[in-house]
C-alpha cells in the first residue's frame, strides 16, 4: 500500500515594496502552507493558512504557481505521508501587522529583499529553495 497523500495550499506573498514574506519554523526558514480542510477549495485553503499562520488579513490569491511533494513523518497520523502542496503567487496591501502563530512552531515572520532571500534559501527546504526559483523572485 502507498502513503497517504495530505492535500495542502500555500503562498509566495509579495507586499507592495516588492519583499517577500518568509516565517522561521523549526529552525529554517520557511513559506506559510497547511493542509486542506474538508471541503474547503485549494485556494481557500491557501489564503487561509497564509493568514492564520502570518496574522495577515489583506491578501489576495492569484495564480497557480507550481506543485510540490515532499514526504515526511506526521506526528498526528502516525504514519508516514507525502504533503502535495499547491503554491499560489499573493499579494498583502498596506502595514499590516505579522503575528507568528507559535502554536505551529513559527518564531519569527519576516519581510525579506531580494538579496536576503538568498541567505534565508541556505537555511530552507530544498522544496521552498525550488518552488521559489519556479516562481522567478530575485
Amino acid at each position: 500500500m502507498g502513503k497517504k497523500i495530505l492535500m495542502a495550499g500555500g503562498g509566495l506573498v509579495l507586499n507592495e515594496k516588492g519583499e517577500l514574506l518568509m516565517i522561521f519554523r523549526r529552525g529554517k526558514w520557511d513559506l506559510p502552507k497547511g493542509k486542506l480542510d474538508k471541503g474547503e477549495t485549494i485556494e481557500h485553503c491557501a489564503l487561509r493558512e497564509v493568514m492564520e499562520e502570518t496574522g495577515l488579513t489583506k491578501v489576495t490569491i492569484g495564480k497557480l504557481i507550481d506543485v510540490s511533494f515532499h514526504g515526511y513523518f506526521d506526528s498526528y497520523l502516525h504514519e508516514e505521508v507525502i504533503k502535495e502542496t499547491h503554491w499560489f503567487a499573493m499579494r498583502a496591501t498596506g502595514d499590516q501587522k505579522l503575528i507568528p502563530q507559535t502554536e505551529e512552531d513559527i518564531t519569527e515572520i519576516r519581510w525579506v529583499r531580494n538579496l536576503d532571500v538568498e541567505k534565508c534559501l541556505l537555511d530552507s527546504y530544498d522544496n521552498v529553495v525550488e518552488i521559489i526559483k519556479k516562481a522567478n523572485f530575485k
